[in-house]
């Protein structure tokens, strides 16, 4: 756990509402990774600056218990141009404090994280949180994912 400083920076991508109340999320995200994959979204993101994928928790109601958006999106250079469908917002500069997993997809790794995280004293801003799906997240039975909560 380190906490560091993130510029601002723009994606664009796909979003769903949701929250964590009676596991809606645990549905929810899927089924938006499912739309990420199935209509290749990664492909149709212009203006990237790399392939790594960025899931998104931001426009929170309250805090995790709450509503919010999750958006699973790309870095982009510019949001002048947002596909019909999609999304582009700017994450704004923030402080984080850093986590990372590493394991299989399959063992729920990213959302055993997120307990943790949630049990832990942070001092959370609830503005943006994200993971990142980088080069060492595609091998899906041993990978390796960062997860960055915005604190104050």
């Amino acid at each position: 756990m380190k906490t560091i400083q993130i510029e601002s920076f723009k994606v664009i991508g796909i979003r769903v509402r949701t929250t964590n109340e009676n596991m809606k999320a645990a549905t929810d995200i899927p089924k938006l990774w499912e739309q990420f994959t199935t209509d290749n979204v990664l492909s149709k993101i212009p203006n990237k600056i790399e392939d790594a994928v960025y899931s998104i928790y931001t426009n929170y109601e309250t805090d995790h218990t709450g509503n919010y958006d999750t958006i699973l999106a790309c870095k982009v250079t510019s949001l002048e141009e947002i596909p019909k469908g999609m999304i582009g917002i700017e994450i704004p500069k923030s402080n984080y404090t850093k986590f990372s997993t590493k394991g299989s997809l399959n063992d729920n790794i990213v959302y055993n994280k997120w307990l943790e995280i949630w049990n832990t004293k942070l001092d959370r801003e609830y503005i943006a949180d994200f993971e990142v799906y980088g080069a060492k997240a595609m091998n899906s039975k041993e990978v390796e994912i960062e997860i960055y909560v915005s604190t104050k």
